[in-house]
């Protein structure tokens, strides 16, 4: 089989930046594991342009070559990861363009991406897809009114979470217990995104649901756990930082079967509902009364070395590199020699 030329694009300027980097060097680890491709690796920076791992600038054409401002040659693309946390990926920006351009690429379409990033959108879909998840409410704009609002649910919930609609999971989101950080922590919210969404606070476990398609079948694992220090929550710098205490579980303790079976249901059920593709991480909460809550879903789950989709995929079953080149090459209507063989 000639090899496929595959760009994996990484950065995108955002909050998020690094960590695509640290989740680049993943892919790249197990692409490399492979005889089926020839990777080249671009990073895309803050000002919206590209440039190889070398410094070199250059930019996707819509002929889906990568055109390099220094040289006259070209380098034809077969297949894209968007490997972006964020802006423009889980947004869908970048696949919008791949689509227009017929480039095939790895993940969810542009509108998939949008409806799960946005958490506004996001809720709306949860709730028409009957699947229970927490109590909220939206502000469009930072004003008096706004402040009020958040007041009024604060009075009610006890305890709530300000999230920028249009940001990462942990990026713009902050908890208010007390009515004097309502006001700042709205500003601060409205200066990532141009909605808000206040959300009570669930006293609960933290589960995650690895969800994947592999060799024609949608996959859910058994739930993983997020265990945060006392009082905390996973906090950007809690995932991210060197010196978090947040502990991770790949299949979490002490679930009933019943628990974990409709667990891996509503998963199952929000994957389709929303048409994602490849691979997704479905949050959710656990309450103290054994009520399950939808929380978010990544179309994009980051694969540092401590992330929890690709722990949790190849605890369940296939390792990443086999289930990469399955979704790949099934894609690309390609067999392996393996496959063949079967």
């Amino acid at each position: 089989m000639k090899p496929i030329n595959l760009l994996l694009v990484c950065g995108g300027g955002g909050d998020e930046h690094a960590i695509s980097l640290l989740s680049a060097h993943f892919f790249e680890h197990t692409l490399a594991q492979s005889p089926h491709y020839n990777v080249t690796r671009v990073e895309l920076l803050p000002q919206g342009q590209y440039q190889t791992l070398e410094g070199d600038p250059c930019e996707i054409t819509n002929q889906k070559q990568l055109r390099f401002h220094n040289k006259t040659a070209v380098w034809p693309i077969d297949y894209v990861i968007p490997c972006l946390h964020g802006y423009p990926g889980e947004t869908g920006d970048l696949q919008s363009y791949l689509d227009l351009i017929q480039l095939a690429y790895f993940g969810s379409d542009a509108e998939a991406s949008r409806n799960c990033f946005n958490k506004v959108t996001a809720k709306m879909w949860f709730s028409a897809l009957d699947i229970p998840n927490t109590p909220s409410l939206f502000l469009s704009e930072f004003n008096q009114a706004a402040i009020d609002k958040a007041a009024h649910a604060l009075h009610n919930w006890g305890s709530i979470f300000i999230k920028a609609a249009s940001q990462g999971s942990s990026v713009g989101c902050y908890r208010v217990d007390d009515v004097s950080q309502l006001s700042e922590n709205l500003a601060a919210a409205f200066h990532y995104s141009s909605y808000v969404i206040i959300e009570k606070t669930i006293q609960a476990r933290e589960l995650e649901v690895a969800v994947y398609e592999y060799q024609g079948n949608i996959i859910a694992t058994l739930p993983g756990e997020i265990i945060c220090a006392t009082e905390t929550f996973y906090s950007f710098d809690e995932k991210y930082d060197a010196s978090s205490q947040a502990i991770t579980e790949v299949i979490a303790k002490g679930l009933s079967t019943d628990i974990t079976d409709k667990i891996r249901h509503y998963a199952i059920k929000v994957f389709n509902g929303m048409k994602l593709k490849h691979l997704s991480r479905i949050d959710f909460f656990l309450t103290l009364d054994n009520e399950i809550l939808l929380n978010e879903v990544n179309t994009f789950p980051g694969t540092t070395p401590i992330s929890m989709f690709p722990k949790m995929l190849q605890n369940h079953g296939p390792s990443f590199s086999d289930y990469l080149n399955d979704t790949i090459l099934s894609q690309l209507g390609l067999k392996t020699e393996a496959d063949t063989k079967r």
